[in-house]
């Protein structure tokens, strides 16, 4: 039995704000409609990546800012460093831990979220 993890709910109090964030952090905007005046379903996706996440009207009840735990799987910490400095992106400095190479970062919201570079085995 395959269980493939396809999209994940990011919840957020302002849709159009989170959804530049995610942009400009690389996801790529797949989807994004008006159901209906109680729902909008953004769809966004990292780069290289089998999962989606989700923003928007009426998608979750989970309070705005409460995600948090969800690692991108980056090749060179100091590269996405560099680059999402230079895109304006708030990041942490990055941090070594026996299991990898992090960089920690939160969307509008206060949503977190790890980068970690893996370590070669």
């Amino acid at each position: 039995m395959d269980l493939k993890l396809e999209l994940v709910a990011v919840p957020v109090s302002d849709v159009d704000r989170a959804k530049v964030f995610y942009e400009l952090l690389g996801f790529n905007a797949d989807h994004d409609h008006v159901v209906s005046d109680e729902v909008r379903f953004v769809q966004l996706t990292p780069p290289g990546s089998a999962c989606s996440i989700t923003i928007g009207v009426g998608i979750t009840e989970a309070a705005p800012g409460s995600f948090a735990g969800a690692n991108l799987v980056i090749e060179d910490a100091d590269a996405a460093h560099a680059e999402l400095t230079r895109r304006g992106i708030e990041v942490s400095e990055v941090q070594e831990m026996p299991w990898g190479r992090f960089i920690f970062l939160s969307d509008p919201d206060g949503n977190g979220w790890a980068l970690q570079e893996v370590p070669a085995h």
